[in-house]
């Protein structure tokens, strides 16, 4: 198989594996206070240390989770109950669907989320309500599409406004440089499996004086902000993976150059070929494609049969393949919306894996009757 779905998760690092291996033996709990129990601590605080470097924080900003999810939720739910909250219309199913009454914020053709419009929205809530606790969301780096949201200026709007900020970072970690928490950046979330670490855990990095009620009650695990016994071998391959990551951030350059020579070669063979996104600036490991009136899942099927695998849209929906949410806000029909499947790269990824795709995919869109296929 040719794995190209590393939006969806990464392949396991070997240097997680090994650190998890490793963990595994350990039988203390991390809480214990005698030599057994002090060396899972070792390992724990170890592992957020190579987290915290990451994300460029104190360790003790790193709260480990089950996952970005969790993370997310912990945020909203965890807020007090009259804060306003609003987000993008693009977030991830996490963020929309645990921000149920948030306000949605439009973003542009291009996926970008419309500046002009935040600055008039925070004008007019924050001279309203101006006792009201504001919550602004905006995800770093797109899923689906791959792009990269101006986060700096949107912090520096939230800090204009004196509004708090999260920022869902899932995708942009170990792959572009992090937003800064503090200032109007409250906090952020961010996800093992997607840098190459395993699955079921992230962290939810936070100022120490942000107010968050949590979510799980119990032992006071976590600085009190996320209580139960910690998952100690999951901790320990996100450490790995996060160190591996950030020794990795620098060498995006050869995706780049794989993904637009992808691109240049598709528009050439098939030029019904829509590619989401592809004004902005955008991760270099994603590109999100559209064969007009062909099913998304129709053409992830094809893919799978010819050896190669791709998603449509967001893979954290139990499995369901269903009409892309964010293609539908940046403004396309819905024969482009439901006919795009994405393609994306990560730490194992070869250059022969893109030639591949792209040759089955010319043979398939030929296939469906897509063409005119420039054989050259």
């Amino acid at each position: 198989m040719v794995y190209l779905d590393y939006n969806a998760t990464c392949p396991l690092r070997p240097e997680a594996k090994e650190a998890m291996l490793k963990a595994m033996d350990l039988p203390g709990n991390p809480s214990s206070v005698h030599s057994a129990g002090r060396e899972a601590r070792r390992v724990l605080e170890t592992a957020r240390r190579q987290v915290a470097k990451l994300c460029d924080v104190q360790a003790d900003q790193v709260i480990f989770t089950s996952g970005a999810t969790e993370a997310n939720n912990m945020v909203f739910k965890g807020v007090s109950q009259d804060t306003y909250i609003l987000t993008s219309a693009i977030e991830h199913d996490c963020v929309i669907d645990s921000t149920t009454n948030a306000e949605r914020l439009p973003v542009t053709k291009a996926g970008i989320l419309d500046l002009e419009i935040l600055k008039v929205r925070l004008e007019e809530l924050t001279t309203s309500f101006p006792e009201r606790p504001i919550l602004l969301s905006v995800m770093a780096v797109n899923n689906e599409t791959g792009v990269i949201q101006p986060i700096d200026q949107i912090v520096e709007i939230a800090e204009a406004y004196k509004v708090n900020m999260h920022c869902d970072a899932v995708q942009a970690a170990g792959k572009i440089q992090l937003p800064k928490v503090g200032g109007a950046l409250r906090c952020m979330s961010i996800s093992a499996h997607k840098i190459g670490g395993p699955k079921g855990v992230g962290a939810l990095i936070i100022d120490a004086d942000f107010e968050l009620t949590a979510l799980i009650h119990g032992g006071g695990q976590e600085r009190r902000r996320r209580s139960g016994t910690e998952n100690m071998i999951g901790i320990a391959g996100f450490g790995a993976a996060a160190e591996k990551a950030l020794d990795e951030v620098n060498q995006l350059q050869e995706y780049q150059e794989l993904r637009d020579k992808f691109e240049r070669d598709m528009k050439q063979a098939i030029p019904i070929v829509q590619i989401m996104g592809e004004e902005a600036d955008r991760l270099p490991t994603v590109s999100n494609i559209a064969l007009p009136d062909v099913k998304a899942e129709t053409q992830v099927m094809a893919m799978d049969l010819a050896g190669i695998s791709v998603s449509a849209g967001s893979a954290c929906s139990s499995g369901k393949v269903k009409q892309s949410h964010v293609l539908e806000a940046m403004g396309y029909p819905f024969e482009i919306a439901g006919s795009a499947i994405r393609i994306s790269l990560g730490w194992d990824s070869k250059p022969e894996d893109m030639i591949k795709m792209f040759q089955a995919y010319k043979r398939y869109a030929e296939k469906m009757g897509k063409g005119p296929v420039n054989e050259e």
